[in-house]
């Protein structure tokens, strides 16, 4: 990860210090939201069925949150610290190049898997591309990529990954890959083991779809 994304980690932790990330009331009502927000959408939430659900007050929630607005932007910022520190944590255990891009992939299902109301809001909101958070939206996307790219000019270097590849590309063809899997999941209805595709993603990820014995060339 570069000196930007470390910055912007440092930055999203301050944030969710400032909102009172140990406290636990927070966590509830916050968790309480994603609930909500998962079952009917943003847009068709309101304050009043959160705090049903956290079971507190209406005042209570904007002692933590201006408006149901902000609690979607604190969504992002405390899920965001969360995830990308564990994405963090799992390419570190490794010095293979080829295993630090598995541990990403699975880590990343796994996280998604775990918590699928956050993966459902997560998912609708980026592709929705809700103006309220489009800017971290953004910052987010290019965290991941950036992790991604690390990952490949390392494996370059080594001579493990070809050279001749467009960088760029196979950043958002492995983001994309991922994204489409777990909307695939979650749109299933969550009915298989969402880490059981790692090995395929990583199979296409490495060994692409054309066959070496015999297809035509592309050169």
């Amino acid at each position: 990860m570069n000196e930007r994304s470390f910055i912007l980690v440092e930055i999203l932790e301050a944030v969710i210090s400032v909102k009172g990330k140990n406290n636990k009331k927070y966590k509830i009502i916050l968790e309480a939201a994603i609930t909500i927000f998962a079952k009917n959408g943003f847009y068709q939430s309101t304050v009043s069925e959160i705090a049903k659900e956290a079971g507190v007050a209406d005042g209570t929630i904007y002692l933590y949150f201006k408006n149901k607005d902000d609690i979607l932007v604190q969504f992002f910022n405390y899920k965001t610290r969360q995830v990308f520190s564990a994405f963090k944590a799992e390419v570190e255990k490794t010095d293979d190049t080829v295993a630090k891009l598995e541990n990403l992939v699975r880590k990343h299902l796994e996280e998604f898997q775990r918590d699928r109301n956050m993966a459902f809001v997560y998912q609708a909101v980026t592709h929705q591309k809700n103006p309220l958070v489009a800017d971290k939206i953004n910052e987010i996307s290019k965290m991941y990529l950036d992790i991604v790219a690390d990952i490949i000019e390392k494996g370059q270097q080594e001579g493990s990954i070809r050279k001749d590849i467009y960088l760029g590309l196979v950043k958002r063809f492995i983001l994309g890959a991922v994204d489409t899997v777990i909307n695939t999941w979650l749109y299933s209805g969550a009915k298989y083991d969402l880490t059981s595709m790692t090995d395929p993603l990583m199979d296409l990820f490495i060994r692409g779809i054309g066959n070496s014995e015999g297809g035509k060339s592309l050169e």
